[in-house]
């Protein structure tokens, strides 16, 4: 008979322990409503991709440009972009020299980095 009252005596406490929680009608919890702010409606940020297809042709965001226009196709689109992004890729057959330059003048009066891809070479 130990057992059984051993049992019974542990049944009892975990009644009595739980009781109260069986009274507890409602938890208040802060409404998102009352507390919560609206959130700020951020710009999408258009990546603006140069690729380098030889020493005087580029496309800047698929768009044919000629070297010497690098500048002025890029100032309207600096000008929108929210993160001033420029990422600049490089065709196999182009000079470092080339690269260098666009390289340059992407980064020239402003204040942003440059990102650097490779484009594989097409078999």
């Amino acid at each position: 008979m130990t057992p059984l009252i051993d049992v019974s005596l542990v049944l009892v406490v975990m009644l009595i322990l739980a009781t109260p929680l069986a009274f507890e009608s409602r938890i208040d919890v802060a409404s998102a409503a009352k507390t919560g702010q609206k959130a700020k409606v951020e710009k999408p940020s258009e990546r603006i991709e140069i690729i380098i297809e030889s020493d005087e042709n580029l496309r800047v965001n698929q768009k044919p440009v000629k070297r010497a226009a690098l500048e002025s196709a890029l100032a309207p689109m600096l000008a929108s972009s929210v993160d001033h992004g420029v990422f600049v890729g490089c065709a196999p057959g182009v000079t470092h020299g080339a690269f260098v330059n666009v390289l340059d003048q992407a980064s020239r009066g402003r204040h942003g980095d440059c990102g650097l891809r490779q484009i594989a070479e097409k078999r």
